[in-house]
Order: C-alpha cells, then sequence, then structure tokens
C-alpha cells in the first residue's frame, strides 16, 4: 500500500474513530466470536469449504490445476451487483441467485464450450455474446450493469496479454507468496478492482473485489501451491452490502436511528457516500477484532486447532453463508444500496 493510502485493516479502524452514523458494540463483537469459535471447533468454518461448492472450479485435476486460477479471476472481476432495485433475488442462473447464479452462468458456458475463461476470448468478446453467456432463467431479467461488465472483462484480459502472457497464473506467481503483494499488484494493474474513497480527509481502501480474489485463490487451492500465501492473515474481509446485516443481528454493528429509517426507504446510494464507507469499514473493523479475540482465544484454550486456516477470509466466508442460511430472520434489518462494480 502506497504511505498516503491507508490498507484496508488500516481504513476500517480510521473509518470507525471518525463514523457519525455507525457505532461498534463490544458485547456483539463477543457474541460473533463465540460463534465463530464455536464453528471451528465443529469444522463448520473450514478452507475446504470454497473447492466442494460444485458451483467453484476444483484444481485438484491435474488439467486443471491453472486454470482454476484464471477460472477465479473472471469470477472475481464480474464479482459486483446481482441485484435489482425492487427485486433483490430476480436475476436467477439454474435457479440460483446472487453470486452464485454468476458462477452458474459461467460454468454453464464452460461446459457449452464458450472458451469464457481465457483473456484471449474475453478481451474481445461483445455485449452480444456477454449477454448470451449471463442469459437468466427467465429469459427476460438481464444481469444488472452489463455494459459495465463486458468493459471490465476487456480491461482485464488486455492487461493480461500485454503484460501476463494470458494467464492470472503469472500475476499469482509475480506476487511470490504475498497476499498483500497480490492485493498490490491486482489494484496496479487492473483499475477496475480499485475499491476507494475520500473518507475525512483520507485515502481509505476497501478493496472488496481484489481481497475476495486473493482470498478465493487461497481457498480454492487449499493455502497450498499456488495458493500458499505467508501473510494470508493480513487481508480482511469483504466489505459488501450483506454481512452489514449478519452483524447487526449479532448487536456488533448499530446504525443511528437517522441511518436505519435512511436504509428503509430503499434509496440508492452513490458509491463513496460516507454512510455507505461507514458502514463497510465498521464492517472490516468488527471482523478484524473478532479475528483477533477468535486467534486470542484459540491459542489459549484449543491449542489442538491449526491457526494456519484461521482468517478474516474463513469468517467472511461463514457470515456470508450464515446469512443466506438465516434469510428469513434477517430480511427485516435494512442494507445499503449501491449500483456498483466494486461489490
Amino acid at each position: 500500500m502506497s504511505s498516503s493510502k491507508l490498507s484496508p485493516r488500516e481504513s476500517g479502524a480510521y473509518i470507525v474513530e471518525n463514523a457519525k452514523h455507525v457505532r461498534i458494540l463490544p458485547a456483539g463483537i463477543e457474541k460473533l466470536t463465540q460463534e465463530i469459535v464455536k464453528g471451528l471447533i465443529e469444522k463448520r468454518i473450514a478452507v475446504e469449504n470454497f473447492s466442494q461448492h460444485e458451483l467453484h472450479p476444483n484444481p485438484n485435476q491435474p488439467e486443471d490445476y491453472s486454470k482454476a486460477a484464471d477460472w477465479v479471476f473472471v469470477l472475481d472481476t464480474l464479482n459486483f451487483c446481482f441485484w435489482t432495485p425492487n427485486n433483490y433475488t430476480k436475476y436467477k442462473v439454474d435457479g440460483y441467485t446472487g453470486y452464485f447464479a454468476l458462477c452458474a452462468a459461467i460454468k454453464r458456458a464452460i461446459k457449452e464450450g464458450v472458451d469464457v475463461i481465457n483473456p484471449k476470448f474475453y478481451s474481445q468478446i461483445d455485449l452480444k455474446t456477454v449477454e448470451n453467456i449471463f442469459r437468466s432463467d427467465d429469459g427476460e431479467t438481464v444481469i444488472p450493469l452489463l455494459q459495465k461488465r463486458l468493459e471490465s472483462l476487456h480491461e482485464v484480459g488486455k492487461v493480461l496479454i500485454d503484460k501476463y502472457d494470458g494467464s492470472f497464473e503469472n500475476v499469482i506467481k509475480k506476487a511470490e507468496k504475498s497476499a498483500v503483494r497480490l492485493l498490490d499488484l491486482v489494484v496496479e494493474e487492473f483499475p477496475c478492482f480499485r475499491d476507494e474513497a475520500e473518507f475525512a480527509g483520507k485515502r481509505v481502501s476497501i478493496l472488496k473485489r481484489a481481497q475476495i480474489l486473493v482470498g478465493d485463490v487461497w481457498s480454492c487451492y487449499r493455502g497450498q501451491g499456488l495458493g500458499f500465501f505467508n501473510d494470508i492473515d493480513q487481508i480482511t474481509m469483504f466489505a459488501d452490502y450483506r454481512i452489514p446485516q449478519v452483524l447487526v443481528h449479532f448487536g456488533s454493528l448499530e446504525y443511528t436511528s437517522e441511518l436505519m429509517e435512511f436504509l428503509k426507504t430503499d434509496t440508492i446510494l452513490e458509491n463513496g457516500d460516507p454512510r455507505e464507507v461507514e458502514i463497510r469499514g465498521a464492517s472490516i473493523y468488527i471482523i478484524e477484532q473478532v479475528r483477533d479475540a477468535v486467534v486470542k482465544i484459540l491459542k489459549e484454550q484449543h491449542p489442538e486447532i491449526s491457526l494456519d486456516n484461521v482468517n478474516s477470509i474463513v469468517i467472511d466466508q461463514y457470515l456470508w453463508d450464515y446469512r443466506r442460511r438465516h434469510n428469513a430472520d434477517l430480511e427485516h434489518i435494512p442494507f445499503h444500496k449501491v449500483l456498483s462494480i466494486y461489490y
């Protein structure tokens, strides 16, 4: 990270320090910590959960080893905005909604023989082809921000061809087993991953998609081989619009009554609005606090649990799944809405 720009962890702390619309509640952080410790002890939280999902690439086949990295890269280049105003789950592919609809569309394209994870193909893809790849179950709903997806694919594909011999694997190798270096490289090389904002006089970085890309490479390869990073604990959670619902549910995040009323109006915020930045920054801060507390408890009380795979990535994945599993209980908690390529 350049010195003028705060890293995501630093940004979370700085945003919380200067927040006007959100509050952090230690009792809720404690409650969340206990939930995570329990999940780790019961092995419900594990790095394997990613590659075991039927829609994710699995690098265990030798011919798929480096292909998995390019597959993950395409997924996270497009991992943003799956909701449509007035109906958050209207966009469906093979019955899946949200991010999994994206995964299902990419997997379907690969099955149909579309060379969708090859930058030579997607750096020159046209709008009609993108529209066909992401066609929805109802045949009418178009994936949101279609034009932006086309532009993102062209942008990242061109950089991979011009500078990395057409493979994201070479970007990973250039990072020399450092998650932070890979994060910096992704943000430097691919502008569509630059998820930053001006807040209270400083440049803060949230970097949801860039961090989730590093986290997904780590998860996909189960922290080994291409997925081994000696500083994976430096990656924070991936600040989106769903995890805050879980944080409010656990009582670790609280909105002022004005913000709560505003969110209930379903008004779409501009990317970079201080309210949006505060919700996202507070999410990072809370999960970092939880991670630190979990590690402390495991060291003191559960030395049998390896800390290698205990980090903000697996905590984020667990909470994201928690939200989907407990959707009915959490639906009354409003979430902020931004039409953005950053999440």
